[in-house]
């Protein structure tokens, strides 16, 4: 079983929910936004107040673009057909990719000196002094360097110095002169770009000046957080860099050294490769010109020594022959060398360096027999190097990349092996044909083999280092014809566009912001809406079918001490509604005879000693002799309305203390006279069930043609029901604005247990003004009361009063 309370919960959010969904009513909307528009009032001058300070002391916020063009073509590598060393498809990922990274952007806080900055203190907030500082400073900083912290400056009257504070110390300093502290070596001097009178200017405009040193990498950090880099147009290959900062100067700034760093940059990292390319030439060309110089010295020697010339030995056609297969036997060794310096590098170094490789390789027979593989740890290399970054050496990406690289490692150590037992086998058969010439040439053909020798040494070493120039030729051509094809196609000019605030969303936001909070205000009151306000209230909440008997106006004027209205002002609407009262009694009950009108109500407070005192009042206007009984024993109100003592009445009465005739009390109008409740009683309940009530009532019938009772409120106590059931005319008695709407549950429960099927309501209270608002109260049953014909007397008051309310 569900906890009680927790049922009880759960009933009451079912209730609000099918009241909401089934019985949503514009007229309690209208009327609840009116109740409220002290709040809605308030709503909307605080968000608007709040838009006011917000664009008053928020920091403004400036944004500058740039548009950029990637272009990647090298007219030299063109012509010479070499390989490119950045083939990439992607250009434009690649430099969006670099233009947002740290190491670039580092570049350009250097390149601008923005690590410090400089500001003028004002009473909410600072201004940034962007080039407009009077001063501008030189620093060497120390561990202790105090980041992020203000450090304020006052220069003398003739600027030749003044006071450095840093925290609570104060330093003296000259202009243009190193001073050296604890935490930093400093330089301060005048802005060169401002003359001596807009120095002074700038002092006076300005009461203090400060500046803020932050670390470079975390300016860096901080650029990276205002900087956009996104693609403009695809088939343009055109990228947009947005750059939003606090000073308009400073952002436009910032995008136009992005845009033109960022064309050095490329340039620096195109070249990279033909640099390091050179680089190798440059050492592999000292090797060989040492080894080719000690070659021809050995050549010529033996030459002197041997008495010998080139031109003899060429004569003899075996020793032609034989030179032959001794050139092969060096183009085979050369080559085969030529391996074996790329293996023993891979294994020394542990990796491929591909610039080497490519410069090795270039003119050789086995050159397209590896180009392919060259190829593809060409690209895995440049892929790695842009995916670096955006990420960092460990990442599973970069892992992934290495195990490829090492993989078309392998195959290319395999197709090298694969060559070097080709040339092997090519150098063993030249051998056996070499060994064969020297058996020819006779037994003693040391000279010639020596001279073959020298002359194969000195040819390869020629070759080897004639290759090395051509190749550094290429490279250098290369290198000179990489000029940045980017380019910029829109740079940032004037001062940065003012994105924030925005003076058009801050108020549109705190229009909609009131709206909001008004209606939900307003949404909230309705959802917990309890009160009756109208007669159609009380039927959309009471499951019966409820005899509507009227509704009291609320009385604008101060009720009387004897709260008896009706004889004081005749013609006013509140008589009115009495007149209507009493004629709709008659379609409850038109018998003759005595008729006994009973009144009560939910709680104390809802106006049934009014209404039974009015009613009572009303009635005897006609001429009918009516007497007025206070049966609300326990909290009686009748002698406080005629202002009577109340030591005598029905309580005296039914305890046979007293007697019926001595008890009656004169009011103001001839027909209508007044019994009060008397003392209050122990056993109230009691004194009421009793036979004597009866007994007093039938006699009361003999002398009055209406007896009117007021009861105790039914929802606190069970005194009056009895007296409601006796009562040709039972009334129920609601008060506007006051009851709740779960009070109709009693009503029903009068009609369904007690089966009281005449019971009729009034309702009291109601403030006709509300129907300004088009809140249905419930008039039109058949009665009207002409508001503003001039018929009633308190006309006159309702128009002003309603008036005021409009205005």
């Amino acid at each position: 079983m569900l906890d009680p309370q927790v049922e009880s919960t759960n009933n009451q959010l079912k209730d609000i929910t099918e009241r909401f969904n089934t019985n949503f009513d514009i007229g309690v909307i209208a009327f609840l936004f009116n109740k409220s528009k002290i709040f809605i009032i308030l709503f909307f001058l605080m968000a608007f107040s709040g838009a006011f300070l917000y664009l008053r002391y928020s920091q403004e916020i400036f944004e500058s673009k740039a548009v950029l063009q990637i272009n990647d073509a090298n007219k030299a590598d063109e012509i010479l057909k070499l390989n490119s060393m950045d083939n990439n498809n992607n250009l434009v990922a690649e430099a969006i990719e670099q233009i947002k990274s740290k190491v670039f952007l580092k570049r350009i806080v250097e390149k601008l000196d923005i690590s410090v900055n400089y500001f003028s203190e004002g009473t909410f907030k600072s201004n940034e002094l962007y080039h407009k500082s009077p001063y501008l400073i030189k620093i060497n900083s120390k561990p202790g360097t105090p980041y992020e912290q203000k450090i304020y400056v006052e220069l003398n009257s003739a600027h030749t110095g003044g006071i450095l504070k840093i925290g609570n110390k104060a330093v003296k300093f000259d202009i243009n002169t190193w001073l050296k502290t604890d935490e930093f070596d400093i330089n301060i001097f005048i802005n060169p770009k401002l003359n001596k009178d807009e120095v002074t200017e700038l002092i006076k405009e300005n009461n203090a000046l400060y500046f803020v040193i932050s670390n470079v990498d975390a300016v860096t950090s901080i650029l990276q957080t205002k900087l956009e880099v996104r693609l403009l147009n695809d088939l343009a290959k055109t990228i947009l860099i947005k750059v939003q900062d606090v000073n308009s100067l400073k952002a436009t700034d910032i995008v136009n050294a992005i845009s033109e760093e960022y064309l050095t940059y490329d340039v620096e990292r195109k070249s990279e490769s033909s640099r390091n390319i050179l680089s190798f030439i440059d050492t592999q060309l000292g090797v060989v010109f040492n080894d080719l110089k000690n070659t021809e010295g050995d050549l010529q020697k033996f030459k002197l020594e041997k008495n010998l010339s080139e031109k003899n030995l060429l004569l003899n056609s075996d020793l032609v022959r034989y030179s032959s297969v001794e050139e092969q036997l060096l183009n085979v060794e050369m080559e085969e060398k030529i391996i074996t310096e790329i293996q023993n590098n891979i294994n020394k170094n542990k990796g491929v360096d591909i610039y080497q490789l490519i410069s090795l390789i270039s003119g050789t027979e086995y050159e397209n027999l590896i180009k392919d593989i060259t190829s593809n740890i060409q690209k895995l290399l440049v892929e790695k190097e842009n995916m670096l970054y955006a990420v960092t050496p460990s990442s599973e990406n970069i892992k992934q990349i290495n195990y490829q690289i090492e993989t078309q490692k392998k195959l290319l150590m395999e197709s090298l092996d694969a060559v070097k037992l080709k040339y092997k086998t090519k150098y063993k058969n030249l051998l056996e044909k070499s060994s064969d010439f020297k058996s020819k040439l006779g037994q003693n053909p040391e000279d010639e083999v020596e001279f073959s020798r020298l002359s194969r040494l000195y040819t390869i070493s020629e070759k080897y280092y004639t290759m090395l120039l051509e190749k550094k030729t290429e490279f250098s051509i290369s290198k000179a014809g990489y000029v940045s094809k980017n380019i910029i196609l829109e740079k940032a000019l004037g001062v940065g566009a003012k994105v924030s605030p925005n003076r058009k969303t801050a108020l549109i936001i705190a229009f909609l912001a009131s709206v909001l909070l008004s209606m939900g205000l307003v949404f909230v009151r309705y959802i917990f809406h309890d009160k009756i306000y109208s007669l159609k209230d009380i039927t959309r909440y009471s499951s019966g079918n409820i005899a509507l008997l009227g509704v009291v106006p609320k009385y604008q004027s101060v009720i009387p001490v004897s709260q008896l209205i009706v004889d004081k002002n005749p013609k006013a609407i509140i008589s009115e509604a009495f007149r209507s009262i009493r004629s709709n009694l008659t379609f409850i009950d038109a018998s003759e005879g005595p008729k006994i009108v009973s009144i009560t109500s939910t709680i104390s407070g809802e106006g049934k000693t009014f209404v039974a005192i009015n009613i009572a009042g009303i009635l005897a206007f006609t001429g009918k002799k009516v007497v007025i009984i206070d049966l609300d024993m326990r909290k009686p109100k009748i002698h406080k309305g005629f202002g009577v003592p109340n030591n005598f009445g029905m309580s005296t009465i039914l305890t046979g203390i007293s007697q019926l005739h001595d008890c009656f009390n004169d009011s103001p109008m001839d027909n209508l006279k007044f019994i009060t409740a008397g003392p209050s009683p122990p056993n109230p309940s009691e004194l009421i069930l009793s036979k004597k009530l009866t007994e007093v009532v039938e006699e009361l019938k003999k002398q009055f043609d209406y007896i009117v009772i007021d009861n105790a409120p039914v929802g606190l106590v069970t005194d009056g029901i009895e007296t409601i059931k006796m009562a040709n005319y039972p009334i129920y008695v609601f008060r506007a604005g006051y009851s709740k709407k779960m009070f109709t549950q009693i009503l029903d429960r009068l009609k369904n247990e007690t089966k009281i099927h005449n019971l009729a309501v009034v309702l009291n209270d109601v403030d006709i003004s509300r129907k300004i608002y088009s809140y249905n109260y419930g008039y039109g049953y058949g009665y009207g009361y002409g508001y503003g014909s001039g018929y009633y007397s308190d006309d006159e008051k309702f128009k002003k009063r309603t008036k005021r309310k409009m205005n």
